[in-house]
């Protein structure tokens, strides 16, 4: 029987996922969707559900598939066991919303990804929920969990998600019944 070894510093269970195409495509509101990069390297997956965008928030991936998708790459500094709590994610907020945006405008959807899925990209999308309908961090990130369980931004994306929900709330930019397609 093969050993797994833990490739990415997220652990054997996590690893055994990653390496046997976990298939995890998580959709959190039409045409957006929370992945790893088992996601990330699936193309019938992401033809199957209407992928046309991919925004990668990590480093050393490289686009599997540029001439099938619109790669975005965010190259997010992490150490080798999990992401650094000090690393700022919100200077590329609005690039990767304006992404999102054009995947979803265009009549695609965009995957958001990291490894797991749990952190950095969960972090961006619930930012980006935030700014684009107004919703206070505790109810994007609760819609969020409710639709991809294992989300679970580091405490410093933690603290930057309440810090830009409280820029939003003082540049007026908060409108809290915006409404989300699913």
């Amino acid at each position: 029987m093969e050993k797994v070894v833990d490739l990415f510093g997220v652990g054997i269970a996590n690893s055994e996922k990653l390496l046997g195409g976990f298939n995890d495509l998580s959709e959190i509101q039409q045409g957006l969707f929370i992945g790893s990069v088992a996601e990330a390297t699936n193309s019938d997956l992401l033809k199957s559900s209407n992928v046309t965008h991919v925004l990668t928030v990590a480093v050393a991936l490289v686009p599997p598939y540029p001439n099938d998708f619109v790669y975005k790459v965010i190259e997010v500094c992490v150490c080798v066991v999990v992401d650094r709590e000090e690393t700022d994610l919100t200077v590329y907020f609005d690039e990767c919303f304006s992404f999102i945006d054009q995947a979803i405008q265009s009549g695609g959807g965009v995957l958001v990804h990291c490894f797991m899925g749990m952190s950095r990209s969960v972090t961006i999308v619930v930012a980006y929920l935030m700014k684009k309908y107004g919703m206070s961090f505790s109810k994007a990130m609760e819609l969020v969990k409710s639709r991809r369980p294992q989300a679970l931004p580091n405490s410093g994306f933690i603290s930057q998600l309440q810090k830009f929900e409280k820029s939003i709330q003082v540049n007026g930019e908060a409108s809290a019944d915006k409404k989300i397609v699913s």
